[in-house]
């Protein structure tokens, strides 16, 4: 199983999010965590090269991973319109 970490920003957005949306963001980064080793990361390009992104519906949480450390860091929570705007 893997750790999980959430930056400032992170915790940030999913404060500002609906209760029932941010419940729902964080069970699915619970059983992420939980199943990462039999999961695809999908790497982003551009800007954000060097992220990856978990889809829930029409959000998106991109994050970092720590292969040697087991660690995923969650860096951004948002709606897939927006989130890659930043």
């Amino acid at each position: 199983m893997y750790k999980v970490d959430f930056t400032p920003e992170a915790l940030e957005d999913v404060s500002k999010l609906d209760k029932a949306i941010s419940q729902r963001i964080l069970r699915k980064i619970e059983w992420f965590a939980q199943h990462f080793e039999a999961i695809t990361p999908q790497p982003l390009k551009g800007k954000l090269q060097g992220m990856y992104k978990l889809t829930i519906g029409d959000w998106r949480v991109l994050y970092t991973v720590d292969f040697a450390s087991n660690v995923v860091t969650i860096h951004l929570i948002g709606h897939r319109r927006e989130i890659y705007k930043t």
